[in-house]
């Protein structure tokens, strides 16, 4: 019974990471939107960048509706995949923020970035 204990908790620590990783990524992918659509920060970031992160996120928002039984590493490699066309272009855009999405603080502007 103790060998079908410790065989459940490892199958529930390991769906657990796999929602986590998931979660993240969508985190990630509605929080990119907001700031990219956001009429307060327009300006910030060009026209063609904005279609390159909205394209990117868009692509993730597919791949998730179509690969719900992936493993947790696709779910991260999914996420480095967004940060690599992300990060260059907010940094650029909020010079002052650093990289939003590997920070592990929240993507969205503070107040004195949109003030």
């Amino acid at each position: 019974m103790a060998q079908e204990t410790k065989k459940y908790k490892a199958e529930d620590e390991k769906q657990r990471d796999k929602v986590s990783s998931e979660n993240s990524l969508e985190s990630c992918v509605f929080d990119m939107k907001a700031i990219i659509e956001d009429e307060k920060l327009q300006g910030n970031i060009n026209d063609e960048d904005k279609r390159k992160i909205l394209d990117k996120c868009n692509e993730i928002i597919n791949w998730l509706g179509k690969n719900q039984t992936v493993e947790k590493e696709e779910f991260e490699h999914q996420q480095k995949e967004l940060e690599k066309v992300c990060n260059p272009i907010i940094t650029k855009g909020f010079p002052h923020r650093g990289a939003p999405l590997s920070s592990g603080a929240s993507s969205r502007p503070t107040i004195g970035e949109v003030d």
